[in-house]
């Protein structure tokens, strides 16, 4: 079988998702992007091979969902629209033009779910496969980690515990929710109208509410009845340390102050309150410490 090239991959690639016509690219130099009135929200995130994922355990298509679906919960947790993204690819130099359109077939759905045009990026040869993604979305009021005060109330999008779950248990929901993560878009949209402070859980409860308190310069007492356990959870002590500690749930946790706690709806669970103590993190009263993923600390 003849290798494919670069620019047949880059045209495979970019075949099966949704971009604009030239001049704002892909296909020259830079993209060429129209001017906001809005604020311009912008993350980058990357996924390695053998350290985000492994494969055969994760096809293309579950890889090329969870890049893009990771950028956009950032996006999510500013209460940010997506508008356009780049996409670096890093492939063994054996892929195929097949291999790629697999990958572009798992983002795909999702761009077109949130009218993500893409504008550009790269293919490059790699030991491994990488994707570093670069999206960008628009806020009128980004909802930063900075603004929780005391007395603000911290709500829960969603479930905890699945995703940590699915690495150790074959139940199809829970390695759904690892392999497959949904990116809270419009949650994040309706929440950032009444929040004061917002994140994503990517590296766990505990770890994620800590970057917040330390953002705010606040406190937080969490209570583990009120915590959303997925209902796939098995019922022990590991599903409340999953929900914690366990990361890539990708949920939303929001701080709101309480006049504005029943705009939230259903979609939202209270889970706690932020506290004056500056950086200490209590779970039913008693301290504990800011744990989670940590990519240089395992």
């Amino acid at each position: 079988m003849k290798r494919a090239g670069e620019f047949e991959l880059i045209d495979a690639f970019v075949s099966a998702l949704p971009h604009p016509r030239a001049p704002q690219g892909p296909g020259d130099d830079t993209a060429v992007l129209p001017p906001s009135r809005e604020n311009l929200c912008v993350t980058t995130d990357a996924l390695v091979e053998n350290v985000h994922f492994s494969r055969p355990a994760f096809s293309l298509r579950d890889i090329g969902h969870k890049a893009l679906a990771v950028n956009l919960s950032d996006l999510a947790a500013m209460g940010a629209r997506p508008t356009w993204w780049l996409c670096a690819l890093g492939l063994p130099k054996n892929t195929t033009r097949a291999q790629v359109l697999a990958l572009a077939r798992g983002m795909a759905p999702l761009a077109r779910q949130h009218r993500l045009a893409l504008v550009g990026g790269n293919i490059t040869s790699s030991p491994v496969l990488t994707l570093t993604l670069t999206v960008a979305g628009q806020a009128r009021r980004p909802m930063l980690r900075s603004g929780a005060r005391p007395g603000d109330l911290l709500f829960v999008s969603g479930t905890l515990g699945a995703a940590a779950a699915g690495l150790s248990l074959p139940t199809p929901a829970l390695v759904a929710a690892q392999k497959r993560p949904v990116p809270q878009v419009r949650l994040g949209l309706a929440a950032a109208r009444w929040a004061s402070a917002g994140i994503d859980l990517s590296d766990g409860l505990l770890a994620d509410l800590g970057h917040l308190c330390a953002a705010s310069k606040v406190g937080a007492n969490l209570r583990s009845a009120a915590l959303p356990l997925h209902p796939a959870l098995p019922r022990s002590p590991k599903a409340l340390q999953w929900a914690l500690t366990g990361g890539e749930d990708y949920q939303l946790l929001v701080a709101v102050p309480p006049r504005h706690a029943a705009r939230l709806g259903r979609a939202f669970t209270r889970i706690g309150e932020v506290t004056r103590h500056g950086g200490i993190l209590t779970l039913d009263g008693a301290r504990v410490s800011p744990q989670g993923f940590d990519h240089f600390r395992r």
